[in-house]
């Protein structure tokens, strides 16, 4: 196994992206001016991120046993992800997005899950070897709860869980395992069902996280950066992020999540809050490009980071 290994335990996903002046409203039928197929997942999409960067990544997901599922698989070896734990599922469907993007770059996202419901606890316990070797372990909320709590209760090095989709109930292992608990205003608000408007609002929804037992807690905040507290340090931190022209929003939390993990495994040099920095910077450079995973950089982003 390499040095500075990233798992990623999650989705695959093809998103269907269709792009639009604005977003349509309840029942109503609007224009487009582009449609886009790409690859994507939260799973996917952050393991591809830290490998873009140069990260050592291993994937444990599941495709179906459609075109799609061969596509995804292929695509993850030309970008040097270890595909060893992806499995095709016989008699599914791989997962799909349907995503449409305003041109403000906000978007609206309904997922299938397809053949990502079928990733249960024996695959993780199939990987536990490069699970508990690893540097560093992401998993979110896309494949079920249980797979992402036997792969916390497997890591020995750092994890992050990113809490997406939220739950308004779940396990408390959910918040108690991860070092590191992430997600962004709207999937806080449904985790302590409290809204998160602004930057006092996740001032208090990472109070609250806290007091559920989580261990570090990061809340992404789009144009306004991110916050971060731990038990040690409960005094939320800001940290902002550099003003960009957003043209697609999609995906931008998956390449802060790749690249905090990138940068965990990699930079061991650097605090937690550097490495949340140049998360937030890569984030934003990724919005400025259409699709996925094709917006996120490659290691050349790293050398315009002087922080």
């Amino acid at each position: 196994m390499e040095a500075n290994s990233i798992v990623v335990v999650g989705s695959c996903m093809i998103d269907f992206t269709s792009y639009c002046d604005r977003l349509p409203k309840e029942g109503e039928t609007i224009h487009g001016t582009e449609f886009k197929t790409a690859f994507g997942g939260k799973g996917g999409n952050q393991c591809v991120a830290a490998a873009k960067l140069g990260g050592n990544t291993i994937f444990v997901a599941k495709v179906g046993s459609d075109s799609w599922g061969v596509q995804y698989v292929e695509n993850l070896k030309s970008l040097k992800v270890n595909s060893k734990f992806v499995q095709v599922t016989p008699d599914s469907t791989t997962g799909i997005a349907q995503i449409n993007v305003a041109s403000s770059g906000a978007n609206q996202i309904v997922i299938i899950a397809g053949a990502n419901k079928f990733l249960n606890e024996q695959d993780v316990e199939n990987a536990r070897d490069v699970i508990t070797k690893a540097d560093v372990v992401v998993c979110q909320l896309e494949t079920s709860p249980e797979v992402a709590v036997k792969t916390l209760e497997l890591c020995k090095g750092t994890s992050i869980l990113n809490g997406a989709p939220a739950l308004s109930a779940c396990d408390s292992k959910l918040f108690t395992l991860p070092t590191i608990f992430c997600v962004n205003e709207s999937e806080a608000s449904v985790f302590i069902n409290n809204p998160v408007h602004c930057l006092k609002d996740a001032e208090n929804a990472i109070a609250i996280l806290l007091s559920k037992g989580c261990n570090t807690v990061i809340i992404t905040m789009g144009s306004e950066g991110s916050l971060l507290a731990s038990k040690s340090s409960p005094v939320p931190k800001h940290i902002p992020t550099k003003s960009v022209n957003c043209i697609d929003s999609t995906g931008a939390g998956d390449a802060f999540i790749g690249s905090l993990a990138y940068l965990i495994a990699n930079k061991k040099e650097y605090s937690l809050e550097k490495c949340v920095q140049i998360a937030n910077y890569v984030a934003a450079d990724s919005v400025t490009r259409i699709g996925t995973q094709a917006s996120f950089p490659g290691p050349e982003i790293l050398g315009h980071c002087t922080f």
